[in-house]
């Protein structure tokens, strides 16, 4: 069974807990951070979000939209050159484009329990790796990037990071944005993509007791 760390703010180690026990009084079920993660379903979960990511604003000109003139380049025999319709061919340089890409819609939809399947093996994998450090609270008493990368120094955590709070707190978003590889969410808005795309996940406890509500 996955066992975490806890820690305050300052760093200081507080405890190790299974994410299947009571935690600080917010109990948490083994089907969140204790399923065996389902790699297929993360795949295509993944696939989905950066699918539904695309502007799809990509546009090019057919053989029929360039600006040329569309009289024959010359004489279709006797010259001893390669048969040509008109400049505006594919097969001509500054032509159009055959098949050319126009703008398109990419995003579709999953099934709920399928995103939800995801994020449950998105979070096992990562208590799996022991990559989830718990903070009984994460507050700062003003906005200041400093104080915010000595919190994460003080609980050995570097490189890409995501930190999930219970709900937006500015002071903590506008710290830790000026951090090179550091990510602010809240538990409501949580995705597997967001989890996967990062090496540590820094969650406040209640953060925690948010993710068992929306998600078991």
């Amino acid at each position: 069974m996955p066992i975490t760390n806890v820690y305050n703010m300052a760093g200081e180690k507080v405890g190790e807990i299974e994410l299947s026990a009571a935690i600080f009084g917010v109990e948490l079920s083994d089907g969140i951070f204790g399923i065996e993660p389902n790699e297929a379903v993360v795949h295509e979960v993944v696939k989905n979000h950066l699918a539904n990511c695309r502007q799809g604003t990509q546009s090019a000109l057919t053989k029929g939209e360039v600006s040329y003139t569309t009289a024959k380049p010359w004489r279709q025999k006797g010259t001893g050159r390669a048969r040509a319709g008109y400049k505006g061919s594919p097969v001509w340089t500054h032509g159009g484009v055959a098949f050319a890409p126009k703008p398109r819609d990419y995003s579709y939809t999953l099934n709920k329990k399928v995103k939800r399947l995801a994020l449950k093996s998105a979070l096992s994998a990562m208590a799996a790796s022991d990559a989830i450090v718990v903070i009984d609270d994460i507050k700062v008493d003003e906005i200041k990037t400093k104080t915010f990368k000595a919190f994460l120094d003080a609980v050995n955590v570097s490189g890409k990071t995501l930190v999930v709070t219970e709900s937006v707190d500015e002071k903590v978003v506008k710290s830790a944005r000026n951090i090179a590889g550091v990510t602010t969410t809240i538990a409501t808005i949580l995705s597997p993509y967001m989890i996967l795309n990062n090496r540590k996940l820094v969650v406040s406890k209640a953060a925690l007791a948010k993710i068992e509500e929306v998600y078991a």
